[in-house]
C-alpha cells in the first residue's frame, strides 16, 4: 500500500470516529491530517533507511577488514 493511500485511510477512520461521536470537521482538516500522517510515515521511513545504511556501511567495513586479514595470512 502506498504511503499516501495508507495516510488517507487513517484519516478516513478518524473521520468515522468523529462522525460516530456526532461531530464534524471541515474537509480541509481531514486533508491536513492525511498530510501530517504521510509526513510521519515518511520521517519514519527515512530514519529506518538511515539505520539500514549504517548497518550496510559496518558490514562493508567488516568484509574489507576480513579480506585484509586473509590477504595477510
Amino acid at each position: 500500500m502506498h504511503r499516501s493511500q495508507h495516510a488517507q485511510e487513517i484519516a478516513n477512520r478518524f473521520r468515522e470516529l468523529i462522525e460516530d461521536a456526532g461531530d464534524t470537521l471541515d474537509e480541509k482538516h481531514y486533508d491536513e491530517l492525511s498530510l501530517l500522517i504521510e509526513a510521519g510515515i515518511d520521517a519514519t521511513l527515512v530514519d529506518y533507511m538511515e539505520t539500514i545504511g549504517r548497518k550496510l556501511e559496518k558490514m562493508a567495513h567488516d568484509v574489507k577488514h576480513s579480506a585484509e586479514f586473509f590477504e595477510e595470512g
